[in-house]
């Protein structure tokens, strides 16, 4: 049986991954349609994490969204975690920032395709990444605590 601690960071991290995995892409999937490029480069960088990067525009889109929901997943656990009760939304946000100096830069710069992606896009979804993870800690925690007696 799972203690409800563990209850708790598994049902936050899992609405938090799933609301901040889909909502975080907004500002380069903008970005790049303001350039008129292809909104699904991001995504196809995010493929070559599983796959070759000469592998079918296709795969590289599916193996990019399953690398994408993973890599939500993890981070959203870690926030929920680590995340203090007060400023949750900043603090999200700063960890947003530094997920994205790791992602973008200790791992992103061994990838061609990701390094190749316009930096200020990509930060400006892991800062969205951050807000909505906090967004969503912050309320689940205020939603418990009206909840508890």
């Amino acid at each position: 049986m799972v203690d409800p601690a563990t209850r708790t960071v598994v049902s936050d991290a899992l609405v938090a991954a799933a609301l901040a995995g889909v909502l975080s892409g907004l500002p380069s999937t903008a970005a790049a349609l303001a350039r008129r490029s292809d909104p699904l480069e991001a995504v196809a960088a995010a493929g070559t994490l599983l796959l070759p990067p000469d592998a079918a525009a296709g795969h590289l889109v599916i193996a990019g969204v399953v690398a994408h929901a993973a890599l939500s997943l993890g981070w959203a656990t870690v926030l929920v975690v680590a995340l203090p009760t007060r400023r949750t939304v900043a603090a999200a946000m700063a960890a947003g920032l530094a997920i994205a100096a790791f992602d973008l830069g200790a791992v992103g710069r061994r990838y061609p395709r990701i390094r190749s992606l316009a930096t200020g896009p990509q930060v400006a979804d892991h800062l969205a990444f951050g807000a909505v993870v906090g967004l969503v800690v912050r309320r689940r925690r205020q939603q418990r605590a009206r909840a508890t007696p």
